[in-house]
């Protein structure tokens, strides 16, 4: 970090730029979207890139989850007319299809830069975690052989054999959410999402040559702490799940060390960042990797959520379908893995022995009931496999070059206020109580 600390202004750093967001359906992506043209009318355009997802078409979704007009133009008309190039695209589900993955979040990467010449991860760690790049064919676990042209060779591979039995398209998706897990798990990751992501950052380290290159690394993204309004969120993140089950009345314990770090930030502070790093960058800071997160400054331990849940939910009980009001209670903590099995074994398991005779000698119509508890239990046990280490996470994420970024801005003033994201003005108990759950059961409870 240069010792230099000249001031950003990130609104005159806006003011008739052109900017290519790729992503721009997705969560953080629309916020990012929301945020410049509140903030900066006077921006020149905005380039959204957006995928066609399922029968919808790409403007159909554009008209749909975005602004309601068209902004594309074909790519030999913006390609020599950007500033900036915002690669937001992702797939975020830890259990995701692993060609799939490795096609979004590694290639994709690589397709974004190698557009940019023409004209975003941790794993199970302990201690320190530092702002530094990760190295092609570099492994959390020190495993060798990494090799990210292997690895989708090996995907297609894979994805041919399994066509090529006439596997149905369930047994296809399964079969390579395994396989995404199994690979890497072998390089030290915990699940396909980071493993897919580290890679990404790989190739652009690899292929980037003179262009100049901003890496965000966020911790867990929750719901907006003030913008574009308090508590807006899509989807079901990883505490976010706990947070649901709980308040639906189907969870009614909790999986974790209460020690255990859950390093959270809102959603419009890392968007914040990214808008700042990129004035900074455009006045000639020098490259850098930006952890977003809490564990540094504001710390959030796990033993906080039970009894948030608790508090929230007993005095704002969740109305089910049905118009009831769903009552719960306190809740259990299992502080270690074992404890979650032996629950789940004396809860649902040993009872199915008993039901599996008196199907057997009385009822046959039992027998669909008990394979679908089955394929529950099934379900549960691996999203405890997928959560675990984010339950069970003593990290602490380096955050020193995004607190330097920080003081680019200026120490008073309308930037400051418009551009936050010091996880220190963030009273944890408060803003899940009143903002992030109520923003759940708003937009994400069904």
């Amino acid at each position: 970090m240069s010792n230099e600390k000249e001031v950003v202004s990130v609104l005159q750093y806006l003011d008739n730029k052109s900017i290519l967001i790729i992503g721009a359906a997705g969560f953080l992506g629309k916020i990012f979207v929301e945020k410049i043209l509140r903030v900066a009318p006077q921006v020149r355009k905005l380039y959204l890139l957006i995928r066609a997802s399922g029968e919808s078409t790409a403007t159909e979704r554009f008209n749909d989850e975005i602004l309601g007009k068209v902004l594309f133009k074909l790519e030999h008309q913006m390609v020599h007319q950007l500033d900036a190039i915002i690669n937001l695209a992702a797939t975020t589900n830890f259990d995701e299809r692993y060609d799939v993955a490795l096609g979004i979040n590694t290639l994709g990467a690589a397709y974004a830069l190698n557009f940019a010449k023409r004209s975003y991860v941790c794993g199970e760690k302990s201690g320190l975690v530092m702002e530094t790049p990760y190295r092609m064919g570099e492994t959390l676990n020190g495993a060798i052989g990494l090799d990210i042209n292997q690895e989708q060779k090996f995907v297609n591979e894979k994805l041919s054999k399994l066509q090529a039995t006439g596997a149905l398209p369930e047994t296809i998706t399964q079969a390579m959410k395994d396989y995404g897990l199994r690979r890497a798990k072998m390089y030290g990751w915990p699940n396909t999402y980071v493993f897919t992501k580290a890679m990404g950052e790989m190739i652009v380290g690899v292929k980037r040559e003179n262009m100049s290159v901003v890496i965000i690394r966020p911790s867990i993204i929750t719901s907006t702490f003030k913008e574009p309004f308090p508590g807006w969120t899509e989807g079901i993140r990883t505490i976010d799940s706990l947070a649901v089950g709980y308040g639906t009345g189907k969870l009614t314990c909790f999986l974790g060390d209460l020690n255990a770090t859950s390093d959270v930030i809102p959603a419009d502070m890392v968007v914040n960042t990214m808008l700042v790093s990129m004035a900074a960058q455009a006045g000639g800071q020098k490259e850098m990797i930006y952890h977003v997160g809490s564990s540094m400054k504001n710390l959030f331990k796990n033993e906080k959520m039970p009894e948030i849940a608790y508090r929230y939910f007993t005095t704002k009980p969740w109305t089910n379908k049905e118009g009831k009001a769903v009552r719960v209670g306190k809740v259990d903590v299992l502080n270690y893995m074992p404890s979650f099995h032996r629950y789940m074994t004396i809860h649902y398991l040993l009872p199915l022995k008993g039901l599996e005779l008196l199907n057997m000698v009385l009822c046959k119509s039992l027998e669909k009931k008990l394979r679908d508890l089955s394929k529950k239990i099934n379900f549960v046990l691996r999203l405890v496999d997928l959560y675990q280490p984010y339950l069970f996470f003593y990290g602490i994420f380096d955050d020193t070059n995004t607190e330097e970024l920080q003081k680019l801005l200026p120490v008073t003033g309308v930037e400051t206020d418009i551009f936050y994201f010091d996880p220190k003005i963030i009273n944890w108990d408060d803003y899940f109580v009143y903002t992030h759950i109520p923003g759940l059961v708003k937009y994400v409870f069904k």
